[in-house]
């Protein structure tokens, strides 16, 4: 199993809650998403908060598929999830290449307004408390507090 990031000497990594990998398409989605919304839902009751994570989720994940993966089979996409206290860190990473997350135009500004893509990333900035990428933008790590 891979980790997030490289921890310090003598540091140990946390142990994800769940562990998912499946083949790129976008009909695994919904039930990837029902299994993270439904252990949030165990762990801190029904809140927004997890219809906003569900949302996220969502998008990372037709990322991955859709423009990581390029909707091959053949090809993993993996969603983990971390708890940490009143926190939930979801990592989703893909097969592809990656990609600069700085290079994608904000949807509200004149660079974005006519680009065909970007509003989702839009969309999971507002929606989690905070997002990293890693390996070359090939895996989004969204944390959301509960």
């Amino acid at each position: 199993m891979s980790t997030p990031s490289t921890p310090c000497a003598g540091q140990a990594q946390p142990q994800p809650e769940l562990d998912i990998r499946f083949p790129a398409g976008v009909n695994r989605i919904a039930g990837v998403v029902e299994t993270v919304v439904a252990l949030a839902r165990q762990l801190y009751g029904e809140t927004d908060q997890e219809q906003e994570l569900a949302l996220a989720l969502t998008e990372s994940l037709a990322n991955a598929v859709k423009h990581g993966s390029k909707n091959n089979p053949a090809l993993e996409v993996q969603c983990q999830v971390i708890v940490d206290g009143r926190s939930m860190k979801v990592m989703v990473r893909d097969s592809g290449p990656g990609f600069e997350p700085g290079s994608v135009a904000n949807p509200l500004e004149s660079a974005g307004l006519t680009s065909d893509h970007g509003r989702g990333l839009f969309m999971i900035r507002q929606l989690v408390d905070e997002v990293r990428f890693e390996r070359n933008g090939a895996e989004i790590w969204m944390t959301k507090r509960f």
